[in-house]
Order: structure tokens, then sequence, then C-alpha cells
């Protein structure tokens, strides 16, 4: 290799080791081009992708619990929970499954674009990973209880979490606010998480990554939506005095608000905002085009596909 004087460079010359992360700039281009391809995939290799994600963020609620047992000291507990639940987000995270919150991913790309702003294929993307997201998790509680492994002081502290993520619902309306204004900082922390994640170019950076947010959004009790079904999966078999109607309506709809907001606006459309400027030219092209593309065949599967709709060269 030469450089512009003409000179040949030394191996000397290489100290540097390459950069381990990337700048906010390319996880936004990230975060738009896996948009594209999770939007492209098949509905089946969707809902696939989001019940493995709720299966593992279930294990990361079971080994919250498990590693929490008989510890008397606040601190030391909060921190092994969210060292469970991280276990569960990195499951998520490396293996390329999909939480109903991927949706946060997809909106900058959206946004930045403006032609559309929410289309048939964002919505049906987000329903299918909602309920794969759930079908996974109640798959895992059924396997627990149906194996016999785990036992009455288990489920006795298992109880104790799910009355934390419960309490709200005796606050009347009041409360309903408090668990979306939760669900919000709930999805801040996990979207700060997949930023972090996505920064590192290495599986050790990546984890860590993920431990840090997470480990401050399970000590402080925020409410995320598919962490909550992980709970609910495990003790819906146990008869516990929570009912469908209260999950549901009191905890998992306000959460599932308060996360679109938190992650949607507090992390995606907020980092895109600020660095649209830094953003390659040529993956908003190729991912307006790839919108194009979609949108042509939903609306008019017939039409020639010569050319370009917006009558762009």
């Amino acid at each position: 290799m030469r450089n512009p004087s003409g000179k040949t460079h030394s191996k000397s010359a290489q100290k540097y080791p390459e950069r381990q992360y990337y700048f906010p700039a390319q996880i936004v281009e990230t975060f738009i081009k896996k948009g594209k391809e999770s939007l492209q995939t098949t509905y089946m290799a969707q809902f696939i992708l989001s019940s493995l994600a709720g299966a593992f963020i279930a294990f990361g609620a079971l080994g919250s619990v498990l590693l929490t047992m008989e510890i008397d000291t606040a601190g030391i507990m909060n921190l092994m929970a969210g060292i469970g639940f991280m276990i569960g987000y990195a499951m998520v995270f490396l293996s390329g499954s999909i939480l109903f919150t991927e949706v946060n991913i997809l909106l900058p790309s959206y946004i930045m674009q403006s032609k559309y702003w929410i289309s048939k294929k964002l919505l049906s993307f987000w329903l299918i990973c909602y309920i794969g997201n759930f079908v996974g998790a109640l798959f895992v509680g059924f396997l627990l209880n149906f194996s016999g492994s785990l036992h009455g002081d288990f489920y006795d502290h298992l109880l104790m979490f799910m009355e934390k993520k419960m309490e709200f619902t005796h606050r009347g309306t009041w409360g309903w606010f408090q668990v979306l204004f939760s669900g919000i900082l709930a999805n801040w922390l996990i979207g700060a998480a997949a930023v972090l994640a996505t920064a590192a170019r290495d599986v050790v950076g990546k984890i860590l990554g993920i431990a840090l947010p997470v480990i401050i959004f399970e000590a402080g009790n925020f409410q995320h939506a598919v962490a909550n079904m992980g709970y609910f999966s495990i003790t819906v078999l146990e008869g516990f005095d929570i009912s469908w109607y209260k999950f549901i309506l009191l905890n998992l709809v306000p959460a599932s608000i308060g996360n679109l907001i938190g992650g949607g606006i507090l992390v995606s459309l907020l980092l895109s905002y600020a660095y649209k400027e830094e953003i390659d030219d040529g993956v908003l092209k190729e991912e307006e085009e790839a919108i194009d593309e979609m949108e042509n065949k939903d609306e008019l599967p017939k039409a020639e596909p010569a050319g370009d709709p917006a009558g762009r060269q």
C-alpha cells in the first residue's frame, strides 16, 4: 500500500489496532438495514423468530428468579436479577430473534423517508412479533410446569416478582398511567442495550453492552411487556391470583404503549435525527427503494415493474 507521497507503508507503521466499535451513525445505518431485512422475511420466519425471542425472555425471567432465591440484601438481589434477565436478552440479540419492540428499530427508516408513516407491512410485522413473543413465552411456561423441575420455594419467590409487576393495578386509573410511564423507562433502557450491542463488534462487547442497561431496567422494576409475559407465563398454571384480564388490560397494554414511546422516540428517532447528516446516502436510497418495492407489491401486484414509481432516475 502506498501513501499520497508514493512511499510504501512499512508493517511497523500499522501500530494501532482496528477499532472495536461502530460510530452512532453506523449504528443507525445498521438499524435501517436490519429493518429492511426483517420486513422482507416471510411471515412464518417472523413468527418463528419472535416465538424464539419470547422463549428466551421467559428463560431470562426464570434466571432472574433462580439467581435471587435466598438473597436478603436488596442491592445484591437486584444485581443478580439483572444478570439473570441479561442472559435472556443476550440470547435474543445474539441469535437474531425478534422482540415486538423490534418495530423501534424500523421506525427511523420510515420517519427519515417520511413518504410512508406506518405501512401495512410494519403493522403486520408488529402484530406477528407481539403474538409470537407471547406464544414463545407461554410455551416455555407450560414446559417448565409440566417438567416438575421447579418446586414450591421457587414459585413463592416468583410470586414476589409478579406482585411487584402488578402492584400498580391497585392504584386505579393513575396506576395504569404509572405502568405506561414505567414502560417508557423500560424500553428506553432496552433500546440503549440494542444500541450498545450493535456498537460492539465482538461477542464479549455485545454481552457487556446488553448487561449494563438491562441490570438497571430489572433493578428499577420498570415495565417491559415481553419481560412481563415471561413472568406471567411461568405462573399461568400455578393458580396464582392474577387473572388474564388484569394482566393484559392493566399491565400489558399500558406497558406496550410505553415501550413503543421509550424505544421508538427516545432512542431510535432521536438518534436518527441527531445523525441524519452523517448517515450514508446509499443506505437511505436502498431503504427507500425497498419500501417502494414492498408497497407496490402489496397495492399493485399486477402492475408492470418497469421504472421507478416516483419517477427517479
